[in-house]
């Protein structure tokens, strides 16, 4: 009776498999592969396997007995369907215990003996089935899933866990650092994990999160991001619900092919005004706009330039807004400050900090009304948006005088955080330098790492041409920003500075927000939206001092109207990276995407992008959150 029944599901799974052009029986893991496509086999022991993994037979003797969904396909009468009989009684009287054997690869199992188990085991919706595994693993290569498939069994060594799967690189690690486990899982943390993964997909798929194109454990991880592994805990299955429906635009973010819509330029905003403005005459509430900060901006040139921002709000929008500014905000307290700021009425805040934003995320959610941004860049949040600016547009300008300007083909270039577009920054200064002088080499050091001496880098390199932080800190007397000359005294004779001119960012935004068209930007609800804005906005910028020659200046200044036109993309052309690899082609402008993302150098910069062990504690917080380690393996 019940191979009967099997066998209606295996013919239905074959005739549906044949009406679509598809291969009808088991895959066959041989067929798959060739020896010269496996780096090594690694014996993984007894484990207990998802059912659902397996998938397929190692060779090809047993697969024409069975449909692709592991149900029999052959006649009541044979010697097959007899033994399937009897081990179907087995399981129903006692169960089957007898572990099978089969070889896994990307994480899908493919059976060598046992594939009858399988088979009835399948047909009871059973959950598991232990096995006897041997692990092949695919030589490396630049193939994402491959590349997913090394961070899984990273993931895999580390929990034990076999069913967690991801269909993003990086969500594996973050899951990991974000249940907060050193070392290998005990028994303990497994357990935790566990319930945690069963109340979390017992909604989630009750809400249809099945549906979405993400693996489990790419959304598990969207969830634990906003709320915390420890909340996760002690939910209720009611406040999983609300909390699912709360983040479902998270998700939705998380499926998307590129999560993130990049908006260039500003949008001119014009202040819609009905008849009844005119008629009645209207005294509306101030927007109270909130800056949060880590630290004192007189203690930060980055911070300070968005002070500045701030105070020409105040200037410019007196009748129509407040501000004010709150300091030493952190990863910490960010979610404190954020709650008792908007009980005090806040309706747009500022986070000047990427190490703010994981932890601003669960008020983002609870409180959509309210408008709150971070300044970083890439950040695939929908709940919250991300501004930053295209200072590569200027770096690339200043490397075209440093390259002209260079008195013995060296050029320093003093970094301080290898996150999001710092690497574009180098790079394009990188760039400048190329096109004016191809025989120039660009010294790449790094402010942030441990024994960072500036004075002896320089002096050990020969060094008189260096481009350094881009503007002064307030409370430092040093002239050691943007690119100078050192002389023969020590001292630094300014040529160029980049500007960051917040306030027009500030002004621009909050002009969109008056106007009512703030929530209406972006092509989708589901995509986070990043403000990536260049010199065509007025918020990025180049000065340059008397010391540049008239002519040079002349040239740069016809250059900066070019890119601000979009008539010259500093990223164009044949680029090649230090191993010599191309990473753009001859005649083609680099995607905005791939100029974000950068985690390689230029052929002509001469230096590393510094590991996460290299630098000093207060540094590792960010890069942590916007590193360009962070996806890589």
């Amino acid at each position: 009776m019940e191979y009967s029944e099997a066998l209606k599901l295996g013919k239905k799974e074959y005739r549906s498999r044949i009406s679509r052009g598809e291969f009808p029986y088991l895959p066959v893991l041989d067929e798959i592969l060739s020896q010269a496509d496996i780096r090594t086999e690694q014996n993984m022991g007894l484990v207990h396997v998802p059912l659902e993994f397996v998938v397929g037979t190692s060779t090809l003797g047993r697969t024409y007995s069975f449909a692709a969904n592991f149900m029999p396909i052959l006649d009541e009468e044979t010697e097959f369907a007899i033994k399937w009989s009897n081990l179907a009684d087995a399981q129903i009287n006692e169960g089957i215990r007898d572990p099978i054997k089969a070889f896994e690869y990307m994480n899908r199992y493919y059976v060598l003996e046992g594939n009858k188990r399988v088979s009835v085991l399948k047909y009871y919706n059973a959950v598991s089935i232990p096995a006897y595994v041997t692990r092949k693993i695919p030589k490396m290569s630049d193939d994402y899933d491959i590349r997913l498939y090394y961070e899984y069994m990273k993931f895999n060594e580390i929990t034990g866990l076999c069913s967690v799967e991801f269909s993003k690189l990086g969500n594996a690690n973050k899951l990991l650092a974000l249940v907060g486990h050193k070392g290998r899982w005990n028994e303990d943390v497994k357990e935790k994990f566990a319930k945690v993964m069963f109340d979390f997909s017992k909604v989630y798929n009750f809400r249809g999160g099945n549906r979405l194109s993400i693996k489990l454990g790419d959304a598990i991880t969207v969830f634990m991001e906003v709320y915390g592994f420890k909340a996760m805990l002690k939910m209720s299955e009611s406040e999983y619900n609300t909390n699912i429906i709360r983040v479902w635009k998270e998700f939705a973010a998380e499926a998307e092919h590129q999560s993130v819509n990049l908006v260039l330029d500003p949008t001119e905003v014009q202040e819609k005004k009905s008849l009844l403005n005119y008629l009645i005459p209207q005294t509306p509430k101030k927007l109270k706009v909130v800056f949060l900060y880590p630290r004192d901006p007189k203690t930060s040139a980055w911070l300070y330039s968005h002070e500045l921002g701030r105070n020409y709000l105040d200037d410019t929008f007196s009748d129509k807004l407040e501000t004010s500014y709150v300091t030493d905000v952190n990863e910490n307290n960010v979610e404190d400050v954020l709650n008792d700021i908007i009980k005090k009425g806040a309706n747009i805040v500022f986070c000047v900090g990427p190490q703010m934003m994981n932890n601003s995320l669960k008020v983002a959610v609870a409180h959509p009304d309210v408008i709150i941004l971070n300044c970083s860049l890439n950040a695939p949040h929908p709940y919250i948006r991300t501004y930053y600016g295209r200072m590569y547009e200027a770096k690339f300008l200043s490397g075209i005088i440093a390259g002209s300007l260079t008195d013995n083909d060296k050029v320093a270039y003093i970094a301080d955080y290898p996150i999001y577009g710092m690497i574009a920054n180098i790079n394009a200064f990188a760039l400048g330098v190329e096109c004016v002088n191809p025989r120039a080499k660009v010294y790449l050091a790094w402010s942030t790492t441990k024994g960072y001496d500036r004075d002896k880098f320089l002096a050990e390199n020969d060094i008189h041409y260096v481009s350094d932080q881009d503007i002064i800190t307030p409370n430092d007397a040093s002239r050691n920003f943007g690119l100078y000359k050192t002389t023969e005294k020590g001292e630094a004779l300014n040529l160029v500075m980049p500007v960051w001119n917040w306030g027009a960012f500030y002004e621009k935004l909050l002009q969109s927000v008056l106007a009512g068209s703030y929530k209406n930007e972006g092509s989708s609800e589901s995509k986070a939206l990043n403000y990536w804005w260049g010199i065509s906005s007025g918020v990025i910028d180049l000065i340059c001092s008397k010391h540049v020659p008239y002519g040079l200046k002349r040239i740069v200044d016809h250059l900066k109207s070019d890119i601000s036109k979009g008539d010259i993309a500093p990223f164009y052309g044949r680029i090649y990276d230090q191993n010599g690899v191309l990473r753009n082609k001859d005649q083609k402008e680099m995607t905005h995407q791939d100029i974000m993302n950068m985690d390689w150098l230029l052929d002509n910069v001469t230096g590393t992008i510094p590991s996460m062990d290299s630098l000093i504690d207060k540094a590792k917080t960010v890069v942590e959150l916007k590193g360009v380690e962070e996806k890589k393996l």
